[in-house]
């Protein structure tokens, strides 16, 4: 005997989910509910099936194929427009005619006897039996009544309680003579209840009803899919499950890692090569898919995770389902009922209210409240750079498809022949993103000149040495599993706004150009880079004193790439020089504020017990740099840009320096107490480097660790920082603390407020009219002046749904107090 699976269906009930899958195709505890249906048959010999297939067809033909993997053998018949339940197997009559044939769902969970249900048809003679079962809510299925022999008496579709007359309803499995197709007309819309049966009753053929025992449920809405799994979870079926059971009711595929920390609440289901982390917490009734991440501290309770999903830290989920290549960031919240489609990002902290639908392909924008269904916006940033190129969890928002996408975009926006310089920090995710860029650029008719592990200032000096732009990828700063790409312009500059709107339209466009075989790009590999650096930077930064000074100093390279290029420089600057953590090792690809804080701390003692002048950290890529004095006490960043400042005016006593708006106004008095004065940039690196390749530009620097040394480079430099330090306390004869004690305190505090994108405009409109009479300064952001001195800034992220406030006053108080004012403003007009 033959069997046909009906897999046709929209199943628009369950939407989102069947948008761009199949119903048939959607897991049940890690399996499609078809492939359920189909080891059912095989388990009673039904091994010869045809599948009826109409919406997304091939998608069930694909997966599927001739069914060798299940040990059957399938054919398809392809429904050109829906024929209804009847029509589709008539579509298949050619396969069916020569015998009798069992008729089944693709997409209902059942353990059924159907040995049995054969059985019964062939006894008594039926032309068709009709598999029946008993339920506690018949209302939305066909209500059939039998006689004491089981022959039909009655159907009745989808009654109302009014017209409930029997808890026997109809499954949709039939046994079937090949007769049968005379009363069903082809190539027409016919439904085997609503007309093919109640022809037959009045001809008086044989209709029995067969009363199943064993589970059956119709996976037909929401509800009854979160059921089904659950159902499977507790053994109330007899399905198979794909693992092995490590505990009772636990169940972990092929390749799952567990942390031992992880707290696991069974009955649930982890899929093959799944990934949960310490301290998640998974509770009953939740089936993560293949290839699922959880991240630490996530709770799921009940919670249906599709294949390829990426659950951040601190997640809560309840109740929901999310569908594949779904990435849910940190914190984010889905309650209870929600349904979140395939390809959406869910970004920090947002929350999904119960029973919303999120449809596939959209972005939830960070901190959002989402409790109305997202069926056509998408609510969220589209935009591929933040604040510092483009960032997100490598893997998961930073994939080697990305990467090669953005590659080319970028190869796009130069002339074919021109050279491009790439470099990485140590990670074993840059390293292998890195090569996935140059095969990319390479294929688009750009030379690469290949840097690999090299700190970020040499990176951006090679790019400046002939390229027409360059690229950086590095682990995103206290974020051990994202990553950074930065984009140079051929000055080694951060690429500028207009030159990241470029790309970003390339990108989005997906207008990649292509080279002809005879334009491939070459790749090339510099010699020599640290030493060309070192050269450069000891010629160009004044030294003078320095070995009269007989400085001792201790450098902490913090076990970054800072450390490939300090033997070149110290080995030519006359000081003593203590090193410490100078190998470079793929587990410090970058570090926490705690861990960096904690480094800081052991720099200080180690300062303070050897009599060291200071003590400078570099960060992992060389970039920034912090710094503790003789006393071995840790001078805050915002800090070091003051005294770096007072040092380089003090000695030049002319010229600007180009700070970002966001930095204390008492650097405005340094600089006036030396002759030089103050240009304030916006945030943006690349507005800084603007402003520093002015002829009279002596110093840079965003109170970020990040400091300009023009004479070097017009661009953050920590070596570059440290060299020029050196020099000016050789020549000052003055210590760190002794130049930190005569700046005054300032009093700058900053919060973040979450801000939907839809309100920002709103947000800056509403601040602006609040400034009333006051002084405005629109250099970046709003920043209001009060009569008596002090500012607030309110910057809206160019990246988050997050928008910036500081504030500065003469003391604590004052300030928390304009900052509250402010904050009010903005969360006021955010509502």
């Amino acid at each position: 005997m033959k069997a046909v699976v009906m897999a046709g269906g929209e199943g628009t009930r369950l939407r989102p989910m069947t948008s761009s899958m199949p119903k048939p195709l959607l897991p049940v505890v890690n399996r499609p509910i078809m492939e359920h249906v189909l080891r059912l048959l095989k388990r009673h010999g039904l091994t010869e099936t045809v599948v009826t297939v109409q919406f997304l067809a091939s998608l069930v033909r694909n997966y599927f194929g001739d069914g060798e993997e299940l040990g059957m053998h399938l054919t398809y018949a392809n429904e050109e427009v829906p024929l209804g339940t009847a029509g589709s197997v008539k579509n298949a009559e050619e396969a069916l005619k020569d015998d009798s044939f069992l008729v089944i769902s693709g997409d209902a969970l059942t353990d059924f006897d159907l040995t049995s249900l054969i059985e019964f048809h062939r006894a008594k003679g039926a032309m068709v039996t009709v598999c029946l079962t008993r339920v506690p809510n018949p209302l939305e299925f066909g209500i059939t009544i039998v006689d004491d022999e089981g022959k039909v008496e009655r159907f009745l579709e989808k009654p109302t309680w009014g017209q409930v007359f029997s808890d026997t309803v109809n499954t949709g499995i039939y046994v079937m003579e090949p007769e049968v197709f005379d009363y069903v007309a082809a190539n027409e819309s016919v439904d085997w209840s609503g007309d093919v049966f109640p022809q037959l009753m009045k001809e008086g053929k044989p209709i029995y009803g067969y009363v199943a025992e064993g589970y059956w449920e119709d996976v037909g809405t929401h509800d009854s899919y979160v059921k089904a799994q659950a159902d499977v979870l507790e053994r109330k079926v007899d399905v198979d499950i794909d693992g092995f059971e490590i505990s009772p009711g636990v169940w972990v595929a092929e390749g799952a890692e567990v942390d031992p920390e992880a707290v696991l609440r069974g009955p649930l289901f982890i899929g093959d090569y799944a990934k949960v982390e310490a301290g998640v917490e998974l509770r009953e009734h939740t089936v993560l898919g293949s290839n699922v991440v959880v991240k630490r501290g996530a709770f799921l309770h009940r919670a249906v995770i599709h294949d390829n999903v990426y659950i951040g830290s601190q997640c809560n989920l309840r109740g929901c389902v999310v569908g594949r290549n779904t990435d849910v960031m940190r914190a984010a919240r889905i309650e209870d009922g929600a349904v979140i489609g395939d390809e959406c990002l869910i970004e920090e902290e947002s929350i999904i209210a119960g029973n919303v639908r999120v449809y596939p392909f959209k972005t939830i924008e960070a901190g959002a409240f989402v409790n109305t269904s997202v069926i056509w916006e998408s609510r969220g940033q589209e935009h591929l750079f933040g604040a510092r190129g483009v960032s997100g969890v490598l893997n998961v928002e930073i994939t080697p498809e990305l990467a090669v996408r953005l590659a080319g975009a970028y190869a796009t926006t130069l002339k074919k022949g021109d050279t491009v310089t790439i470099a990485r920090d140590h990670s074993r995710g840059a390293r292998a993103l890195k090569r996935a860029m140059i095969s990319a650029l390479q294929a688009s008719a750009i030379d690469v000149r290949d840097l690999e592990n090299v700190p970020m200032p040499v990176a951006r000096q090679q790019t400046a040495r002939g390229s027409a732009g360059g690229i950086m990828l590095r682990t995103t700063p206290g974020v051990p599993d994202s990553l950074d790409i930065l984009f140079f312009d051929e000055r080694g500059a951060d690429l500028s706004q207009g030159g990241q709107r470029k790309l970003d339209r390339v990108y989005a466009r997906q207008e990649y150009r292509r080279a002809f075989p005879g334009e491939i790009g070459d790749l090339g590999h510099p010699n020599a880079v640290f030493d060309t650096y070192a050269g450069s930077l000891l010629r160009r930064i004044d030294t003078s004193g320095v070995a009269e000074a007989e400085l001792k100093i201790v450098v902490d390279a913090a076990h970054g790439s800072a450390g490939l290029v300090l033997p070149s420089i110290l080995g030519r600057l006359p000081v003593e020089a203590l090193t410490l953590n100078p190998g470079v090792g793929e587990a410090f690809p970058t570090e926490t504020a705690e861990a960096r804080r904690q480094g800081l701390q052991r720099l200080g003692e180690v300062v303070a017990s050897s009599r060291a002048a200071f003590g400078v950290r570099f960060d992992p890529v060389g970039e920034r740099v912090s710094f503790v004095d003789e006393r071995g006490r840790i001078i805050e960043d915002d800090r070091a840009l003051l005294v770096l400042l007072d040092l380089v005016a003090a000695e030049r006593r002319s010229g600007h320096v180009a700070l970002p708006v966001t930095t204390t106004r008492i650097a405005e008095q340094v600089a006036a107490y030396h002759g030089t004065q103050v240009q304030w940039t916006t945030t943006s690196p690349d507005d800084l480097t603007r402003t520093i390749a002015a002829e009279d530009a002596i110093f840079g620097g965003d109170g970020k660790g990040g400091f300009v040394v023009p004479e070097c480079s017009e661009v953050f430099d920590g070596t570059a920082a440290f060299v020029r330090l050196v020099g000016l306390v050789a020549r000052t004869q003055l210590t760190l603390s002794q130049i930190d004690a005569r700046i005054p305190r300032a009093h700058v505090e900053r919060r973040d407020m979450a801000t939907p994108w839809a309100v920002k405009g709103k947000v800056m409109r509403s601040v602006v009219e609040a400034a009333g009479d006051r002084h405005v300064d629109t250099t970046d952001g709003v920043r209001v002046v009060e009569p008596d001195g002090r500012w607030t800034l309110v910057l809206p992220d160019p990246g988050e749904a997050v928008t910036h406030v500081w504030a500065e006053g003469p003391d604590d108080e004052s300030t928390r107090a304009l900052l509250d004012e402010w904050t009010a403003v903005v969360e006021a007009a955010g509502r």
